[in-house]
């Protein structure tokens, strides 16, 4: 019956920490993420996507494509490997900034995008 009983009580918890702390809190806790609209998105950002999807080249050739670890576990769990990130430039920047994108899959034809304008710290899946 415990069993049984573990994901209502999650359910629960859920519904109420969303109620008390707002629906923001409540998915950074049980790990959903937000969206964000293509358009919404940074022109550079938008160019990044377009780039992945092309294969390249890209600005940073040995960093962009690299896997990215999900340590911080902020994206779906998935095996090492899964997940691959690519620059976002940042305009004035002298180094690589903190913008990246993250595709998950096969990423030039998943459609698994996630956009990250703080270095990793929060995610929002790119709605095309």
């Amino acid at each position: 019956m415990g069993a049984r009983l573990l994901p209502l009580l999650r359910l629960f918890a859920a519904l109420v920490l969303a109620a008390c702390l707002g629906s923001a809190a409540a998915r950074e806790v049980y790990g959903a993420l937000d969206t964000v609209p293509l358009a919404a998105l940074p022109p550079e950002a938008r160019q990044t996507l377009q780039l992945i999807k092309q294969g390249g080249p890209f600005p940073y050739p040995r960093k962009d494509g690299s896997t990215f670890g999900n340590f911080e576990k902020r994206l779906p769990l998935q095996p090492r490997g899964y997940y691959r990130e690519y620059t976002v430039p940042t305009p004035g920047s002298r180094d690589r900034g903190a913008r990246r994108i993250v595709a998950g899959g096969k990423p030039e034809t998943s459609g698994e995008y996630y956009y990250t304008a703080d270095h990793y710290r929060s995610f929002h899946r790119i709605r095309e």
